[in-house]
Parts: C-alpha cells; sequence; structure tokens
C-alpha cells in the first residue's frame, strides 16, 4: 500500500510578503507564509508558516501550524501545532501534536475511529450551514448591543 505523504512537492505557495482575500482550494501540498483573509481547503497537506496570518477556516489531510489562525482546523490524518502558533478556533482531528507554547483558544476534538471522525465532520458542516443561512449571523445584521440601543 502506498502513502498517500509521500509526495512532499509543493503545489501552491503564498509567499512571506503576499495578501490574499478570498478562498482557495488546493490539490495538494499547500505553504503559507503571508497573510489570507478566507478558507483555505486542501486536499493534501498544509503548512502554515511562522510569519503566516489566516483569517479563515482551514482544512486537509495533515495540518503544521506556525502562524496564527482566526478559525476552525479540520485536519483529516493529523493536526501539529508548534509553539509559535496561535490557534483561536475549533479544532477537528484524528490525532494531534500541540508543542510547548502554543497558544489555542476553542474546542479540540480528536476522532480515533472512521465513525467518530465522520459523525464529528457532518455535524460541523450542519452547523456551518445554519449559521450561513440564519439572518442572525450576517455580517450586516447589528450586533446585539446596536439591537437594544438602537431598537434596530
Amino acid at each position: 500500500m502506498s502513502n498517500r505523504y509521500e509526495d512532499f512537492s509543493i503545489n501552491s505557495i503564498i509567499g512571506p510578503n503576499t495578501s490574499l482575500k478570498g478562498n482557495i482550494e488546493t490539490g495538494g501540498f499547500t505553504r503559507i507564509d503571508g497573510s489570507i483573509t478566507g478558507n483555505v481547503n486542501a486536499r493534501g497537506r498544509v503548512v502554515i508558516g511562522e510569519r503566516a496570518r489566516l483569517k479563515g477556516n482551514v482544512s486537509g489531510t495533515a495540518i503544521t501550524i506556525g502562524g496564527v489562525v482566526y478559525g476552525n482546523v479540520i485536519a483529516e490524518e493529523s493536526l501539529v501545532i508548534l509553539s509559535t502558533a496561535l490557534v483561536l478556533g475549533d479544532i477537528i482531528t484524528r490525532r494531534i501534536q500541540a508543542d510547548d507554547g502554543c497558544l489555542i483558544h476553542g474546542k479540540v476534538l480528536v476522532c480515533p475511529d472512521e465513525e467518530s471522525w465522520s459523525h464529528a465532520v457532518s455535524e460541523y458542516r450542519d452547523d456551518q450551514r445554519v449559521k450561513s443561512a440564519l439572518p442572525v449571523f450576517s455580517k450586516n445584521t447589528p450586533s446585539l448591543a446596536e439591537f437594544i440601543t438602537n431598537g434596530v
């Protein structure tokens, strides 16, 4: 049986002086050293470098985080969070390694078997669909404080 992680060639690179707004979908190994506002969905490894900044969700087979991720992380096989990392969001993975000094603020769900993995990912995606459909989660909806103050 061949190991699907044997190919380490990088398919996509977001360089250190690159700033990007929008969602990214890649088919292989992705390296991010710049700044992204949007979701990253990779069908392979994802490396988020120490100086990288990501405001959005990230998913991939094996993910390594060294920078800042302000969003949820779904790592199908494994997740490594380096000591320089800050993750502000929920995590779903099958295996996790968190180095001393990293900061995680969110729920961490480790699913060792296929059944728990499928259930967790399905539930997460359902929640995301509901949130995007409800007007209360819309960017144009006033905050609770605005609602109370202005009676909007």
